[in-house]
């Protein structure tokens, strides 16, 4: 883990030097604080009047490191698994590590997030064992994982959803007195650039807005809805529309996780302290397939690809840390050794899943369970039981 708790509290140590208070070169309107070059800027002013910095000690920007390339090992052995299929359907982050790592670091213990179907790196930074989600798209279990213990929900397959199950999730927490201080809760839920296009997401913006709700909305920018490119999406950035709301709006460097781990903790704790919702556009790329059923080859040319490939946002981290003299050659392969150790561990444990019994789909259907339910379950039952010692 990156930081000295779930929350990513910052600890104690050694700390970097101070790096350039240079803006970067670039879009004036884009949050950033580590450049695809590595260097380091130690605070930028927002287009929103903000500062922006990170005061990390190094084994903080260490831990970060590892949870980047962690959290793409792990999603790329999840990929091999579909490959061959041990799974039905995979949703990769390649190329978004960032924007999940970074946000979800800068989530307090407190606060509760509310993922799409693809914030396994979110995900990884709550605490949950990477596994839950593979058993979810094997198809063994529904993910598992239990929200009120993790503040993290369950996946969403429904584009747009879970904006409004987090809306209306901030605006119980503010009825219940949870906000207003320093410990309070806040709220955030993640979606891509497509989702801004769905009637749920623009009510979640209208309800967030007109009450206030302790919410941030992450849209991950990876510039396609499926198949379909941004400029399909919006004729203005992303970030403006929430203007429209009555909500400020903020673009980050999805590929710099500094700069997302700054930007998203500064617009939770302002939804703590009651000042409302946001909304964060990590502007970023996705350089795999939408999932393992899309063939993004069709649809976009490699040189478009490779410029992005030049902004990727571990490379960018591990330079860093070695123009700073932060890490050694040492520290880089047992990384990439602990990598590897727990994408093998992954792939052998899912392996292992059992099959379930098919009947065992209405064992969590409710609670209690119902008496209709369990005349469905008899019924089943029998229907399954009529093809024993039969040809079929």
């Amino acid at each position: 883990m990156a930081m000295g708790d779930p929350g990513g509290t910052p600890t104690r140590g050694r700390r970097a030097a101070p790096r350039s208070k240079k803006r970067a070169a670039g879009d004036p309107n884009l949050v950033q604080l580590l450049t695809p070059e590595g260097e380091r800027i130690d605070s930028v002013i927002g287009p929103d009047g903000i500062e922006y910095r990170v005061d990390f000690t190094d084994e903080e920007y260490r831990g970060l490191y590892r949870d980047l390339v962690l959290v793409r090992k792990l999603d790329a052995e999840a990929t091999a698994l579909q490959r061959q299929g041990e799974l039905g359907i995979w949703a990769s982050l390649l190329g978004q590590e960032a924007a999940q790592v970074g946000s979800g670091r800068a989530l307090r213990t407190q606060d509760m997030a509310f993922p799409t179907y693809r914030e396994h790196g979110v995900l990884y930074c709550r605490g949950i064992d990477p596994i839950m989600p593979l058993g979810l798209f094997r198809g063994v279990d529904q993910g598992g994982w239990d929200p009120n213990e993790f503040k993290f929900n369950m996946y969403t397959i429904v584009i747009g959803a879970q904006t409004l199950h987090a809306t209306g999730y901030a605006m119980g927490i503010t009825m219940d007195g949870k906000t207003g201080t320093e410990d309070g809760e806040a709220v955030i839920a993640y979606f891509g650039d497509g989702a801004t296009s769905q009637g749920d997401v623009n009510e979640a913006f209208v309800w967030a807005g007109v009450f206030n709700a302790p919410m941030v909305f992450f849209c991950q920018n990876n510039q396609y809805a499926i198949s379909e490119p941004l400029e399909r999406q919006t004729r203005i950035p992303l970030y403006q529309r929430a203007a429209g709301f009555g909500f400020p709006g903020i673009r980050v460097d999805g590929n710099d996780v500094l700069a997302t781990y700054a930007v998203t903790r500064t617009a939770l704790d302002n939804a703590r302290h009651g000042q409302g919702p946001s909304l964060i556009e990590a502007y970023t790329y996705r350089m795999g397939a939408h999932t393992t059923s899309d063939d993004p080859t069709r649809y976009r040319i490699a040189s478009e690809v490779e410029a992005w490939q030049a902004k990727d946002p571990i490379a960018r981290v591990r330079a860093f840390l070695e123009k700073q003299q932060i890490a050694d050659a040492a520290f880089f392969t047992e990384v990439d050794e602990q990598a590897r150790r727990e994408s093998v561990h992954l792939r052998e444990r899912v392996l292992a899943m059992p099959n379930p019994e098919p009947v065992t789909m209405f064992d969590h259907v409710y609670p209690n369970g119902s008496p209709l339910l369990d005349e469905q379950r008899a019924q089943f039952s029998r229907y399954m039981e009529s093809f024993e010692g039969s040809a079929h």
